[in-house]
């Protein structure tokens, strides 16, 4: 699928800085258990992924728990969304 070549998941803690391609910026996604996804910036544009950006504000503000942006939905929700961004 698509989709999982254009969310790429980090599997270890020490790779992460170097996951994170030109153009791209990684989101951890989850309600009580996240995952991070590298997702392109032209994402930032989109009105449903801004929407669920202000979700985040609302839930977490600036500061993020996971240390990078964290969006409080559920896996499932958020690949059906950039599935169709892309």
């Amino acid at each position: 699928m698509a989709i999982h070549k254009i969310l790429r998941r980090s599997l270890s803690a020490e790779k992460r800085s170097n996951e994170v391609p030109k153009g791209h910026f990684a989101v951890y996604v989850g309600e009580s258990e996240t995952k991070r996804f590298v997702i392109p910036l032209s994402y930032l544009n989109n009105p449903s992924f801004q929407e669920l950006l202000f979700q985040a504000e609302q839930e977490f503000g600036f500061h993020h728990p996971m240390g990078g942006l964290t969006i409080p939905c559920s896996e499932d929700l958020f690949i059906d969304l950039t599935s169709r961004l892309s």
